[in-house]
């Protein structure tokens, strides 16, 4: 795929992003769908490269950048992650005097609830995907049972789900 055109299709999503996974339905449809250059899988891995390595969480999108593209890919997906934070900078200064508006918290508020709603829309064909097994299915249940009703840090519900699927994977 051309540079440029990976750098516009992921600085798109990047733009449209207010967290981590926002950006997903986009790059979902872009990718996925309507292009063809990646599968579910390779977008699942990318994201657990992204989640599982230390820093921002929106930083699946090098990964998918580098399934894209190689080395290059990932090179320009970085470039498209970080040129919004740049932006902001621009936008700070101007928008500082403006955040008491009501309106404009009312604006905040409905992005926050459309982006939950547009990212719950492309976790679905990403979960059926990835939960391939009964087992795989009633950990993720049970996992989600106990992080709603608790206060469970979750990298101890993925070790506990971890170590049952090795358990049973060895059984």
């Amino acid at each position: 795929m051309n540079p440029v055109a990976l750098y516009f299709l992921l600085l798109k999503a990047s733009l449209s992003s207010f967290s981590g996974l926002a950006s997903l339905p986009i790059l979902r449809e872009d990718f996925v769908v309507e292009r063809q250059l990646l599968t579910d899988r390779q977008l699942n891995t990318a994201l657990v490269v992204g989640r599982t390595t230390p820093g921002p969480k929106g930083l699946y999108i090098v990964a998918l950048g580098y399934f894209v593209a190689g080395y290059p890919g990932a090179a320009v997906a970085w470039a498209a992650v970080i040129t919004p934070a740049l932006l902001v900078l621009i936008l700070l200064r101007w928008a500082a005097s403006r955040t008491e508006d009501p309106r404009a918290r009312r604006a905040l508020r409905a992005i926050v609830v459309a982006s939950a709603g547009v990212g719950f829309s492309a976790t679905l064909p990403l979960g059926v995907d990835a939960l391939t097994s009964p087992l795989a299915w009633i950990l993720a249940a049970v996992s989600l049972i106990v992080l709603l009703r608790t206060e469970l840090d979750t990298i101890w519900a993925i070790a506990a789900a971890a170590l049952v699927g090795i358990a049973a994977h060895a059984i």
